[in-house]
């Protein structure tokens, strides 16, 4: 299956970022053909991040991409994936795409775009305009509603989809992150390890004061393979990440970087919020 290149606008050519994508995975050989297939053709780099995978995923990627880069996890969960991987970027703009074949890879540009013309932080969002999931059911959304509605209130933001861990940003926003990727190979599972990654992620950005635009994302199903996530386990972990961001300080005037000092700049283009309002959540259908 052909790649397709990243869209260049004449605006934006010479400015044009280096853009690695980093794809956690744990048992997805069997997704990775698709999700590679898809895979803009002229990245900057794609790091594949392994939890100890037994089924081959690491061959699998290496067959399919003589370039990918190999990152293992020092511990478990997509958080720590996430952590490890973005510490081995070496580019200017970081993707977060997962590799079960649920976000569609043909949407980086669009990310891409929303950064280059003026925001720090793209956020996927599947209930705006152009945007929708396949996957989600009505519980979820329900939950997903109530979890954006207590993180705008307790962080001034307008997220229409804090539950979607689809986004990019630039890499000078690492210092706000403040993810934690050392220590020895355990297997153990720390606070910021698990699926309430997204969260301090879209909370510590929130807090550092850097831009945000929401960028329409449409979500498949899974591909082949079960997904670890659990609706009401992980919505109360995510509920009690928004509590502990709330007082632990992190992520406050973490990146210090503005515009003019990046390596890349993006384009003085205005950029408009696309958020919709939170209440368009509980209008999509299961």
């Amino acid at each position: 299956m052909p790649r397709h290149p990243l869209h260049r606008s004449p605006a934006s050519t010479a400015t044009q970022p280096r853009v690695s994508v980093v794809i956690p995975t744990f048992n997805e050989a069997k997704n990775l053909p698709h999700v590679f297939g898809l895979l803009p053709e002229d990245l900057h780099e794609v790091i594949v991040v392994d939890g100890r995978s037994t089924d081959g995923t690491i061959e699998v990627a290496q067959a399919l991409r003589s370039d990918v880069r190999i990152v293992r996890q020092n511990r478990r969960g997509k958080g720590n994936a996430m952590a490890c991987g973005f510490a081995a970027v070496t580019g200017d703009v970081i993707v977060m795409l997962d590799a079960d074949g649920s976000a569609d890879p043909r949407e980086i540009p669009a990310y891409v775009a929303a950064l280059v013309q003026g925001a720090d932080f793209a956020k996927g969002t599947r209930f705006a305009n152009g945007g929708g999931s396949a996957d989600i059911t009505r519980t979820r959304a329900w939950g997903n509603g109530w979890l954006n509605r207590a993180a705008n209130l307790l962080y001034g933001t307008r997220y229409s989809d804090l539950c979607y861990g689809y986004n990019a940003f630039w890499t000078h926003c690492l210092p706000a992150l403040e993810l934690d990727a050392e220590g020895p190979g355990q297997d153990v599972k720390l606070w910021g390890d698990g699926f309430e990654i997204e969260t301090l992620i879209n909370t510590r950005i929130a807090k550092a004061g850097l831009r945000i635009t929401e960028v329409p994302s449409y979500e498949h199903e899974r591909i082949h393979g079960h997904s670890n996530l659990n609706t009401w386990r992980d919505g109360f972990r995510v509920l009690g990440a928004l509590a502990v961001e709330r007082i632990n300080g992190k992520g406050t005037g973490q990146a210090l970087t503005t515009q003019t000092e990046r390596r890349l700049p993006p384009v003085a283009v205005p950029t408009t919020d696309t958020a919709p309002r939170d209440e368009a959540l509980l209008a999509q259908p299961a």
